[in-house]
């Protein structure tokens, strides 16, 4: 057994040391923003990086963990905060726990059909997301939101579930307000479409 586990992180390039930084980009969050139009908008004008995940994943024993360190971009796609594409975990049983490191945000969570919740992601902040439960980080803030997750080894991230249905809440800027509203509610201020 190899315990020589130390690793370093860089809060500046959101990396962990010597391991890959996956990156995705506003063209790659296709379906995750509410306004169809306001995505196609700002995606003629640019396609950012929206956010980054630096992994280690030293072992994969059901006892060992992860750990992810992301980082998300401040900006907003019309009203909608930049966010990440969230998941659910593979295997449904997995918590995983996330540690505001700067930056100011929100975890949108959502139990399988069930409650709805938004909590607030800080500096000095620990967000508990229970099993069978859905998750996706916002950046509300001006600067980037970091944060480090840890998460079982064999959590595996299913992406594909969240991809018909979305997730039922949105963190907007509502004239300089953070506001956390049911989709549902936000397509009916408009008419039904988006």
């Amino acid at each position: 057994m190899n315990l020589e586990y130390l690793k370093l992180f860089d809060l500046n390039t959101a990396q962990i040391e010597s391991m890959p930084l996956t990156e995705r980009r506003l063209s790659q969050l296709s379906g995750c923003f509410a306004d169809a139009r306001a995505y196609q908008a700002a995606l003629e004008q640019s396609d950012p990086v929206i956010y980054s995940v630096s992994s280690y994943e030293p072992a994969h024993s059901d006892g060992d963990l992860h750990i992810g360190l992301g980082r998300i971009m401040p900006g907003k796609v019309g009203d909608e905060f930049y966010l990440t594409r969230g998941h659910l975990h593979t295997w449904r049983e997995a918590a995983e726990i996330y540690i505001g490191l700067s930056g100011q945000g929100q975890m949108l969570l959502e139990v399988e059909g069930g409650a709805v919740s938004s909590l607030s992601l800080s500096p000095q902040s620990i967000v508990y997301v229970p099993g069978h439960t859905a998750h996706r980080t916002v950046n509300t803030g001006f600067s980037p939101l970091l944060y480090l997750g840890i998460y079982p080894a064999k959590a595996g991230h299913d992406y594909a579930s969240l991809t018909e249905h979305n997730f039922r809440q949105m963190v907007l800027d509502v004239q300089g307000s953070v506001q956390t509203i049911l989709r549902s509610t936000w397509l009916e201020s408009r008419g039904g479409s988006s």
